[in-house]
């Protein structure tokens, strides 16, 4: 099996559970996600789909027990919209790198406005210059 054949198919699964979830799906415990990606096996017997809430910790594992509650129907559903021999098993993951990355942004925007409120003026800092690294040789054609 080839990388960019898994990667096709894994991208095939996500549109397909972003489309069966948004619009057939009707769990009331799972509302408002975001699939973010998925990963299938070399086998293609499972994949590990990932997604995002925008919601509490208490909304996340409500969500997380519905979308695993309904694993059946939506693997029924991809069998009739994917072309392939076999339909993986589907494991549910919360991604929490949005998260993450919000919380990262958060610190540095922190760290920068209490960096130039120390400076005093209120004004931002203007970064020195850094030194030019050395000029390269252009590569000899052969």
């Amino acid at each position: 099996m080839s990388i960019a054949r898994a990667q096709r198919i894994a991208d095939q699964i996500q549109r397909e559970l972003a489309e069966l979830v948004r619009l057939e799906l009707r769990d009331p415990r799972v509302k408002l996600i975001t699939i973010t990606g998925v990963d299938v096996t070399r086998d293609y017997a499972h994949a590990k789909v990932y997604f995002t809430l925008l919601g509490t910790g208490a909304d996340v594992e409500a969500c997380l027990e519905g979308l695993r509650h309904s694993a059946g129907f939506l693997r029924s559903a991809l069998s009739h919209r994917l072309s392939t021999h076999s339909v993986p098993a589907l494991a549910f993951v919360h991604d929490e790198s949005v998260e993450r990355g919000m919380r990262l942004s958060q610190l540095i925007d922190d760290a920068v406005a209490t960096e130039s409120h120390e400076s005093g003026s209120g004004a931002e800092a203007i970064p020195e210059k850094a030194p030019k690294a050395p000029a390269r040789k252009p590569a000899r054609k052969r």
